[in-house]
């Protein structure tokens, strides 16, 4: 089994960045094994990248059943639950414009708070274990992270350098 080690090249635009992506995919590291770090947001599509899949729309669809749920539930059930219904005036025991209100505002809460905690979960936060990241990253510069045989070091280095890194470093977990 041969070793590997982290690299960081840090790049000072995006262009380089993701040429030098497209060249670790021709040197025959995986999309598993790269991560581009930046402190500007970038699109995967603005790096030659595979689309991200998220379980966010499907845990916010989820959430917005259980809210529609819970909705039902305060509008035909809950008038029925006491041992002797009030009713108002001609009114029925559920109205139609207010049960629509309810029903709407209660999905859209319970479809909110699920989204939120989707993305919460998602997102590993918090997340207590170091960190690859260097200072570079807050003065807009591009780093791109990615894990090589230790033997061939030496040829991603010089390969990134080639390529318009300013420096190429082992990656230190550092706790921020």
């Amino acid at each position: 089994m041969t070793e590997t080690v982290n690299l960081l090249a840090v790049f000072p635009d995006l262009e380089p960045a993701s040429d030098a992506v497209e060249q670790l995919r021709l040197l025959g590291v995986t999309d598993d094994h790269m991560n581009v770090i930046s402190g500007v947001p970038v699109t995967e599509p603005m790096l030659g990248r595979p689309h991200a899949w998220t379980n966010v729309p499907r845990i916010a669809f989820g959430g917005a059943i259980l809210g529609m749920c819970g909705a039902l539930f305060l509008i035909f059930i809950v008038p029925y639950l006491y041992p002797y219904p009030i009713q108002v005036g001609p009114q029925a025991y559920v109205p139609g414009p207010p049960s629509f209100i309810l029903l709407f505002e209660i999905t859209m809460l319970g479809m909110l708070l699920s989204t939120f905690l989707g993305v919460w979960l998602e997102s590993f936060f918090p997340n207590y274990r170091p960190l690859q990241y260097l200072p570079e990253i807050s003065d807009g510069k591009f780093v791109v992270y990615f894990s090589c045989p230790e033997a061939s070091q030496d040829k991603f280095t010089k390969t990134m350098t080639a390529l318009g890194a300013e420096k190429v470093t082992l990656a230190e977990a550092r706790q921020l």
